[in-house]
């Protein structure tokens, strides 16, 4: 070993005392965590004769898997050098392919795909920890099973419910939300994909409606993954019906209201199983599942598996926005993100007859006759900045990016290099200070509070460091303070806006609900009040709320399921591996009606041209078979 350097020959196994070396810098520098090393010399312990080359893959896997992917891609690293450091120099070479799925193999603590041991190596050589490869073959089997669930409509009754709800207009504007009502009523599995604006909430109004005018004892649940996702989405689907003609029984059997994910399975911190699985399933004939983007493999595997044989599930999210923050990419995998499918003849010939149109047709296996992808946009013209500009970033069009930044000519959209010193406190106090922000915290009347504060918001990419939500909230924080606007000599103090980090099933509180401290007018005392979804409010005690957090800015993951009409998008000063183009996107499409970006201009781009890459074998199984 080189001074400054850690290198292991890449024919023989490396001495156990340079592997633990090779593993202590890489805690340090960041790359490995302690839980990463501690599961490594764990697998080490649970054998006797353990390769070195196993050690490594298990360390690797942990840190993926912590990452957000399913598996470790063997093929990927194999023959790679990895740096673990930099300052000093670090790196461990990986073993070429053969020589270490010889050395897995070979370990009685890998087997193959079906047995039951801590680790499984698949034939295309991706490792998994047990636990992930039993839920992507759960996950893709109920996935495959819903969409094969052939469906029995009338057609004659379907024809005359689109003219129904789809109003007399331009055929070509709403033939892909009538196609998606087609692909809705043909199978078990119905996924709708789409950017902001596309109408994918509106659109599942008319699909409940249409599949209830089939059948009116259909029992139906919406769900998302969040409090504040389920709470937009039962206000869509309840606007939405209630301006549709329809006859009042199948109006009333709409529902209005839609709960979390883990509310809908009965998903308990003391429970080991939900209380809704295979073994019992949920009593519902269609499931709604909004921003399912967000949600994370285990999770959909739970949900997927207390969906009975004969009911409907129908996916809404846009496979653009950032993965899940836990592991997996399910709704992306599901698209397959990036190629375009034909249809089965079966839905051609429906389309046919149904709505007079036809298809492009293709051999392609898989999820093809369950996923559409909606293109048209009803919230932004076409000559929208911000429209254009989350296209550019989603295609990774840095150039274009540039272009329409640089330009001026956006009215929606105002670009400027972060402000560096004391022009970025006196750039932000700007801001602020025209923000409604200002104008929400004279107030007292809580719903009008609550809808000012949610016009705007501050988004940071990172948690942490001098662009971190942390550091934005203590500034916004002391710029108010400084103009009179807010007294935080206390943690909560009249204006103090929160977000809910941890569930309360008591309090019916949820991961991502926002609320707003404010002196009650009945009592004088501060409380905590909470939009609800039947347009009021709702106040909590602040010494019973759950986990929460000073909320006036927030992180662009945790503003998934909302948007706001104008939005700070703020990015750090230097590079980091959680800025990608889908995080760039997510928080341009967060904002309506205009976006403010800081940003520094190498920063930006680099992050545009990467792409976030989940490993998983989760695509091919869906969309390598029939």
């Amino acid at each position: 070993m080189n001074t400054g350097s850690t290198s292991m020959d890449k024919e023989y196994p490396a001495k156990e005392s340079v592997l633990n070396d090779a593993f202590s810098r890489g805690v340090h520098s960041g790359f490995f965590h302690q839980i990463d090393i501690h599961f490594a010399w764990f697998v080490r312990r649970l054998s006797r004769d353990v390769h070195h080359h196993v050690v490594l893959a298990a360390a690797l896997l942990s840190k993926y898997t912590r990452e957000g992917h399913i598996c470790l891609d063997l093929a990927v690293l194999a023959g790679e050098e990895i740096v673990l450091s930099r300052d000093p120099l670090c790196t461990v070479p990986c073993p070429v392919l053969e020589t270490w799925t010889s050395a897995l193999r070979a370990c009685p603590v890998v087997g193959m795909p079906g047995d039951y041991t801590p680790l499984v190596l698949d034939e295309a050589a991706r490792l998994y920890l047990w636990r992930y490869w039993d839920y992507e073959q759960a996950c893709a089997e109920k996935l495959h099973f819903l969409s094969r669930q052939r469906k029995v409509f009338d057609k004659v009754l379907l024809r005359q419910g689109l003219d129904l709800v789809f109003p007399a207009g331009d055929d070509s504007e709403t033939m892909e939300q009538k196609l998606s009502v087609l692909v809705a009523l043909n199978s078990g599995l119905c996924v709708i994909t789409g950017g902001p604006g596309t109408g994918k909430t509106t659109l599942v109004s008319r699909v409940l409606a249409l599949l209830v005018q089939q059948d009116a004892r259909l029992r139906i649940a919406l769900a998302a993954p969040t409090g504040k996702a389920a709470q937009r989405l039962g206000e869509a689907v309840s606007k939405t019906a209630s301006r549709l003609d329809l006859p009042e029984p199948i109006r009333a059997a709409v529902p209005e209201k839609a709960a979390t994910i883990h509310r809908l399975l009965g998903i308990m911190p003391s429970q080991p199983w939900p209380r809704y699985n295979r073994e019992n399933p949920l009593p519902y004939d269609v499931v709604v599942i909004d921003e399912a983007s967000m949600v994370d493999l285990s999770l959909m595997t739970r949900l997927v598996q207390a969906i009975k044989p004969s009911a409907r599930l129908i996916l809404l999210g846009d496979k653009d926005q950032l993965a899940s923050v836990q592991a997996g990419h399910v709704l992306g995998d599901l698209c397959d993100t990036g190629t375009r499918h034909g249809y089965s003849g079966r839905i051609s010939t429906l389309a046919r007859e149904v709505l007079e149109c036809d298809l492009d047709s293709g051999e392609t296996q898989g999820m093809k006759d369950s996923v559409i992808e909606l293109t048209r946009t009803y919230r932004f013209t076409p000559d929208s900045g911000i429209h254009r500009l989350s296209r550019c970033v989603n295609q990774g069009d840095v150039n274009g990016c540039r272009d329409i930044l640089e330009s001026g000519g956006c009215a929606d959209i105002r670009a400027q290099e972060l402000p560096g010193g004391a022009l970025f406190g006196q750039e932000l106090e700007r801001v602020i200070l025209e923000s409604p922000y200002a104008r929400y915290l004279p107030k007292t009347d809580p719903q009008e509070c609550l809808g000012l504060f949610n016009s705007f918001r501050v988004l940071c990419a990172l948690r942490e460091g001098p662009f971190g939500i942390h550091r934005m909230n203590a500034v916004i924080e002391t710029i108010l303070a400084a103009h009179g606007q807010i007294n935080p000599s206390r943690q909560n103090y009249h204006g103090r806006p929160i977000l809910i980090t941890a569930n309360d099933y008591t309090l019916r509180l949820f991961n991502g609900d926002v609320g707003i401290i404010l002196t009650d007018s009945d009592d004088g005392n501060l409380q905590a009040f909470f939009p609800t979804q039947q347009g009021t409010v709702r106040k909590v005690s602040p010494v019973r709320l759950p986990r929460h957090e000073t909320a006036f800015a927030m992180t662009v993951h945790k503003s998934q399921g909302s948007e706001f009409d104008q939005v700070l998008l703020m990015l750090p000063d230097r590079d980091a591996p959680i800025l990608t183009r889908e995080l760039i996107y997510t928080g341009i499409t967060r904002a309506r009606e205009h976006l403010d970006i800081w940003m520094a201009e190498d920063v930006f781009a680099v992050a545009v041209a990467r792409r976030t890459q989940r490993t998983s074998g989760l695509h091919d199984l869906l969309w390598g078979h029939e």
